[in-house]
């Protein structure tokens, strides 16, 4: 089949998360004989700010690190959907895509013969519902939530949707044992806007000054308060990294942390951050605070282990410093559930089989006038 998909970037991962699932989904397709054509917006924000960041040579970076994809930059205002969509099977909408484009896609889709899928990885049906309810999905064919909680936000308002949780690209995400374990804790992840700062001061700062630990941060987005906290808690700061390099990363670390935006621990059971699927797959022990699992992704307590609190965390690490044995039977463990259960190949795999579903009798949005 003939897949386009409009994301925000491909070549950027900078503050861009879903860049690693992204990737790791186009390379299962066109692994699996797909043609792929990913869509990004010329001036996109992630990958001004990578450019104006670290300059040319990490987009040379990414090309170097998956020679098989490529991206195609286009205008907002002046794209020709008739041409780009001519010969298309399935298109994937992004929900980062500008939300005029989201509209008109779903008019072109209308007089069109492929299936149109709306793809929602963000917290904004809870936190700022009234931007997503200002897409226009007349036209698509359902919407791909990454998380239950989100497939319901749809659901409520009769438009078809399916969970189609992240998952890990193991292609490049697995354990490297010939890296030397340097460091006691790294945390991979970005500041953002603030949703976690307490839970980063009482799961990763204050857990590593008491336990001394030797420990890194990776991720952008810090403000000057942040990394003084940091220093204070005797925590590198290292900036930026390409997601590519992670697996290294973490292969160079005893421990890490997962630590998900207070809207996620909240308001969004059931969704983890890329983080987890990442770490799992590399094989490092993985202590998380706290976090509803109500969808069954994982299993605590076997494949990683949870911290209610900050004296928790603090009696997880110091057990995973010390037992060697343990730390790498959970190790062991989570990395086999996402091999089981949460690789790319197993979301194309689904991807594919709703693809199967809407064409044989697909339910279209087109009664509706926008997402309400």
């Amino acid at each position: 089949m003939r897949f386009v998909l409009f994301y925000h970037s491909l070549v950027s991962d900078w503050n861009h998360g879903n860049a690693h699932f992204l990737r790791g989904i186009c390379s299962e397709l066109l692994a699996a004989g797909h043609t792929v054509r990913v869509l990004e917006p010329q001036r996109g924000w992630s990958l001004a700010h990578l450019r104006r960041e670290q300059g040319e040579s990490a987009v040379e970076q990414f090309h170097a690190a998956y020679p098989s994809l490529r991206s195609a930059f286009y205008d907002p205002q002046s794209l020709d959907l008739d041409a780009v969509l001519d010969d298309a099977d399935v298109v994937i909408v992004h929900e980062w895509t500008d939300p005029a484009l989201i509209g008109r896609i779903g008019s072109h889709r209308a007089r069109s013969r492929y299936r149109l899928l709306f793809h929602d990885t963000h917290h904004r049906a809870v936190s700022a519902p009234q931007e997503l309810l200002s897409c226009d999905l007349c036209g698509y064919d359902g919407v791909l939530a990454f998380g239950e909680v989100l497939r319901q936000f749809y659901a409520r308002r009769g438009i078809r949707a399916w969970v189609w949780h992240e998952a890990a690209d193991t292609r490049l995400f697995h354990p490297d044992p010939a890296t030397e374990r340097q460091l006691d804790l790294v945390w991979v992840g970005n500041w953002g806007d603030g949703e976690r700062a307490r839970e980063l001061q009482e799961f990763l700062m204050e857990p590593a000054r008491t336990l001394g630990l030797s420990g890194r941060v990776y991720g952008v987005r810090y403000t000057l308060e942040s990394l003084e906290q940091l220093r204070q808690a005797g925590v590198e700061y290292a900036g930026w990294t390409a997601n590519f390099r992670v697996p290294r990363i973490f292969a160079a670390a005893r421990t890490t942390v997962h630590i998900p935006r207070r809207f996620y621990r909240e308001q969004l059971p059931g969704i983890p951050t890329i983080r987890m699927f990442e770490a799992l797959a590399c094989g490092i022990p993985l202590v998380s605070a706290p976090w509803q699992d109500t969808e069954g992704l994982f299993e605590a307590g076997r494949d990683y282990l949870v911290a209610r609190h900050g004296q928790e965390m603090r009696q997880h690490l110091r057990l995973l410093l010390a037992d060697e044995e343990f730390a790498r039977a959970l190790a062991e463990q989570g990395r086999r559930t996402i091999r089981a259960r949460h690789t790319c190949a197993h979301r194309v795999r689904e991807l594919l089989s709703i693809c199967g579903e809407l064409g044989t009798g697909a339910i279209s949005l087109s009664s509706a006038a926008a997402v309400a």
